[in-house]
């Protein structure tokens, strides 16, 4: 792999100025045919993806699994909330009846009962809230998604319930194993960016011919490969100088990406500025939008497997 990115014949150390500095150009050299003189989009996209996941994945206090809670730990159990809802349900109703002596008491002699009702119909109130959770909680033998199939009053697959309940079960039992397997996955899946991204490229610019699948590729792979190589730089970065390092880092994680997408564009697409710059607010909606849709695919197959 390393001959294969590195090539040991200066291709690597001509890419990597370009795609930090000047992706567009880089970009727009490939498509139009400088293809040997540069490390194809796939090999760095393989190579950083790769290098992310190796540093992210051993560098202390970032993704350290051991800062992540059990759910045990986070929330209270079911059986204490079951607890809780009828110990408060027997305090309302013992005091309603209380409230409902000293009533008859007072219309026996003769005084105001405005306050006491008052004070009932508030009691009454929460007593029915309270009872309507306690009907709506499931029993602690009974699955979460069914109370979600119950709520929704759908019919649901008693089986997909059942296997939906044991995976998300494992799951709370052992998030260090959940986000393991998510870590796995998103390095295994990586490449599903790719075509994630090229139908949100291919509509920013249906109207403009001159531009096909194969540019919206090299644009999207050589991107994500910048973003992975970042990611790589701000954590050694932030391990390496502690707290002012993470500041740095988050800073910079979040003003980089927009002014490389805009460069990245304007280069690349040979667009005017105006152009490049909706383009790029489109761009990080896109970029929101896939991740969103990449960390769901990761999260289901973490539960799932």
């Amino acid at each position: 792999m390393l001959h294969g990115v590195f090539h040991f014949d200066g291709k690597f150390w001509s890419t990597l100025p370009l795609l930090a500095f000047r992706p567009g150009q880089l970009t727009r050299r490939y498509i139009d045919g400088e293809r040997t003189k540069f490390v194809t989009p796939m090999a760095m996209f393989l190579f950083s993806v790769f290098l992310m996941f190796a540093i992210v994945s051993n560098v202390p206090g970032w993704t350290d699994g051991g800062m992540v809670p059990a759910m045990g730990e986070a929330t209270p159990s079911l059986g204490s909330v079951h607890r809780g809802i009828g110990q408060a349900v027997r305090d309302k109703t013992e005091t309603i009846a209380m409230l409902e002596r000293d009533r008859a008491a007072a219309v026996a002699a003769g005084r105001s009962v405005a306050s006491i009702d008052t004070q009932l119909t508030r009691f009454r109130k929460d007593l029915a809230k309270l009872t309507t959770a306690a009907r709506m909680l499931p029993d602690l033998n009974t699955a979460s998604p069914r109370l979600i199939a119950r709520s929704l009053g759908e019919p649901v697959d008693q089986d997909l319930l059942d296997w939906l309940f044991v995976k998300v079960e494992h799951a709370r039992e052992n998030p260090k194993l959940l986000i393991y397997k998510m870590k796995s996955a998103g390095y295994k899946y990586s490449w599903a960016l790719i075509p994630l991204t090229l139908p949100f490229l291919w509509l920013m610019f249906a109207w403009r011919r001159r531009f096909g699948l194969y540019d919206h590729t090299v644009f999207a792979t050589y991107s994500i490969a910048f973003m992975s190589l970042l990611v790589v730089v701000l954590t050694l970065l932030g391990y390496a100088f502690g707290g002012a390092g993470r500041t740095f880092a988050w800073i910079a994680l979040l003003a980089v990406p927009p002014v490389h997408m805009y460069k990245q564009l304007r280069y690349g697409y040979e667009l005017r500025r105006l152009s490049a710059v909706w383009r790029t607010v489109a761009l990080l909606h896109v970029v929101s939008i896939t991740s969103t849709l990449f960390f769901l695919l990761l999260l289901y197959l973490g539960v799932a497997d």
